[in-house]
C-alpha cells in the first residue's frame, strides 16, 4: 500500500478523534449541568464524521473485552445510601455516544462467549454492557437509548426486584424482545460467601431456575452479589450450569477465567470524561 494511500485510510480516524475530543472539551468547559445539550453535541460532531470513517477489525478469538457495570440510571434519591450507583441519564446518553465515536459496538456476553469457544465473528472494539439487580430504569432510560444505536445489553437481574415498583415482568420481557440478554444475579443478593449450603443452591441454582420458567430464556452467565465469591460459590455456579459468572474486579474480560470475569464500573461521579478515561486507560 502506498504512503498517499494510507493516509487516505488514516484521515477519517483521526477526524473521528479529533471531534470527540472537541465536543467532550467543551462539555468539560460548560459544566456538568449541561450533560444532556453535551450528548447531544456529540452527536452531531461524530456522526457526521462517522460517515467516512472505515469499518473496524473483527476481534480475535481470545481478545479481551470490556463489560461495562451499571446499576441505575438517573439521579439519586436524597439520602440514598449508595449514590455512586447511580448514573445521571444525560451521562449515560453521553456515554453511549462516546462509545459509538470511537468505534464500540455493544454486544451480549453469549455472543463474546460464543467467539471465544466457537466460530463467532465479532465486530472490532466488542462491548458487553452490563445493568446489575433489575431497576425500572432499565426499561425506561436504558433501552430507548441503546435501541438508538440498535445495541443490546445484559441484565444481572436479582430475581427479588421483580416486584411493584422496581422492575416488573413485563419490563423484563421488552427487554428480551429488544434483543437483551437476561442472567441471573440471585434471589435476594446476599453475601454467598457466608450463607449455608442450602441457601446457596437456591439463590444460585433456584434463580437460574426461576429466570429460565417466567421468561423462557437460557440464562447462561451468573453475577456475584457485590463481586464475593470464593472456591465453594464458584463450585456451586458451575453445579448450576452457567458458562462463565461476572465479579466486580476491575479490569477486561479474559477467556482464560470464565467464572471470575472482570468488569468496569461505571460511577456516578464519572460524568462523560471520567467514562472515556477509564475506557481508554483499558485500551492501550
Amino acid at each position: 500500500m502506498t504512503r498517499s494511500r494510507r493516509r487516505r485510510r488514516l484521515f477519517p480516524l483521526a477526524v473521528v478523534a479529533g471531534l470527540s475530543f472537541t465536543a467532550l472539551t467543551a462539555g468539560l468547559v460548560a459544566g456538568r449541568g449541561n450533560t444532556g445539550s453535551h450528548a447531544a453535541r456529540v452527536s452531531e460532531t461524530v456522526s457526521a464524521a462517522l460517515r467516512a470513517r472505515p469499518r473496524s477489525a473483527a476481534a480475535g478469538r481470545d481478545t479481551p473485552v470490556p463489560i461495562l457495570m451499571y446499576h441505575v440510571l438517573g439521579d439519586p434519591p436524597p439520602g440514598a445510601p449508595y449514590p455512586e450507583l447511580f448514573v445521571r441519564s444525560s451521562d449515560f446518553a453521553g456515554e453511549m455516544q462516546w462509545l459509538a465515536g470511537h468505534g464500540y459496538h455493544a454486544v451480549t456476553l453469549r455472543s463474546v462467549w460464543d467467539r471465544w469457544h466457537g466460530n463467532r465473528v465479532l465486530p472490532g472494539h466488542a462491548i458487553v454492557i452490563s445493568f446489575d439487580d433489575g431497576y425500572r430504569s432499565d426499561v425506561g432510560v436504558a433501552l430507548p437509548v441503546l435501541r438508538q444505536h440498535g445495541w443490546p445489553a445484559v441484565l444481572n437481574l436479582k430475581v427479588g426486584n421483580l416486584k411493584p415498583g422496581d422492575l416488573r415482568p413485563r419490563g423484563v420481557r421488552r427487554l428480551i424482545a429488544a434483543g437483551w440478554e437476561i442472567d441471573a444475579h440471585t434471589i435476594t443478593h446476599p453475601d454467598l460467601t457466608t450463607v449455608g449450603d442450602a441457601q446457596l443452591e437456591h439463590e444460585v441454582a433456584g434463580s437460574r431456575a426461576a429466570i429460565r420458567r417466567l421468561f423462557h430464556v437460557p440464562v447462561d452467565f451468573f453475577c456475584y452479589p457485590a463481586g464475593r465469591y470464593d472456591a465453594r460459590v464458584i463450585a456451586a455456579v458451575r453445579r448450576a450450569g452457567f458458562l462463565g459468572a461476572t465479579t466486580t474486579n476491575w479490569g477486561l474480560a479474559r477467556p482464560s477465567q470464565p467464572y471470575t470475569l472482570d468488569r468496569v464500573r461505571v460511577s456516578g461521579s464519572d460524568g462523560v470524561d471520567g467514562f472515556a478515561a477509564k475506557l481508554t486507560s483499558l485500551a492501550r
